[in-house]
């Protein structure tokens, strides 16, 4: 059997397609350099540089801070991880709820509605104000008083409104037929949701579900206002007594070294979702 031998036109395509592809990444380099060093150039030279300087770069500052901005950055990926999985699940429950249309479960399909409209309107920081005082000031039986408990409580209530409607979206984008064709093979409601459409839904949401998170690694950040000491709570305590922003710079650095990961793999999750619809 012949070896198969590309055409001259095949080849000649790849060459210009390669030239091309060279081209576009030399100008793309070539304009990202100059557009550095206008920045740095336009930001350097400017009357106030020094004292900026001073104030949010500085190196001593910067190598003092990093071990206690890092030992509440710990505390910040703790508080993350725990209310991610409260989240989701509290997320998926609200969302089929939701979803429920008979007539004796109006009253929890009401609740699971409310649910999502007020913590959806009210910002996270006033839920965090909301849980961390006043949960506390109910004395309770049974009320956590650990700090980083009510902050993570907050954020499982704030973020769970969120990702609920992204649930309930990916949930209302299986076909009508999918749920027909279960139904008609005797599986019940429940069977059907379980085995057949949370399944699909789950996989297309997956990419706004990451962004989801991203965000929930950073407003975690927002428990610092009731006191734990995370990485934000560590660099104001530095800041209030060196009167340096610098702390704040090491605790910046540590959210994005976080974050940027999660980000390029939601869009790698995206490119594939595109990719295998024929996008």
């Amino acid at each position: 059997m012949s070896e198969w031998v590309k055409s001259e036109r095949q080849v000649e395509r790849e060459r210009v397609r390669r030239s091309h592809g060279r081209r576009s990444a030399s100008i793309a380099t070539a304009s990202t350099v100059v557009f550095l060093v206008l920045v740095v150039w336009g930001v350097t030279s400017s009357p106030g540089w020094p004292a900026v300087r001073r104030t949010f770069f500085d190196g001593e500052q910067f190598v003092a801070a990093i071990p206690d901005v890092l030992s509440g950055f710990v505390l910040n990926i703790k508080i993350f991880l725990i209310a991610e999985v409260l989240v989701l699940v509290i997320g998926l429950l609200v969302a089929l709820a939701r979803g429920i249309t008979a007539p004796a479960f109006f009253p929890i399909r009401m609740l699971a509605t409310l649910y999502t409209d007020v913590f959806r309107g009210v910002p996270t920081i006033l839920v965090i104000y909301l849980i961390g005082f006043g949960l506390p000031a109910l004395r309770l039986q049974g009320i956590p008083t650990d700090l980083a408990t009510l902050g993570i409580i907050a954020l499982t209530l704030s973020y769970g409104a969120y990702v609920a409607e992204v649930f309930r979206a990916g949930i209302e984008s299986v076909h009508p037929s999918q749920i027909a064709a279960a139904r008609s093979l005797g599986l019940s409601h429940a069977k059907t949701m379980r085995f057949v459409v949370v399944p699909q839904a789950t996989r297309r949401v997956i990419p706004p579900l990451l962004n989801d998170f991203a965000s929930l690694q950073k407003d975690s950040a927002l428990v610092a206002t009731i006191g734990p000491l995370e990485a934000l709570r560590q660099a104001q305590i530095h800041s209030a007594q060196s009167f340096n922003y610098t702390p704040y710079l090491v605790a910046a650095l540590l959210f994005i070294l976080l974050t940027i990961p999660m980000a390029r793999f939601t869009d790698h999750l995206a490119a594939r979702t595109r990719r295998r619809r024929g996008a």
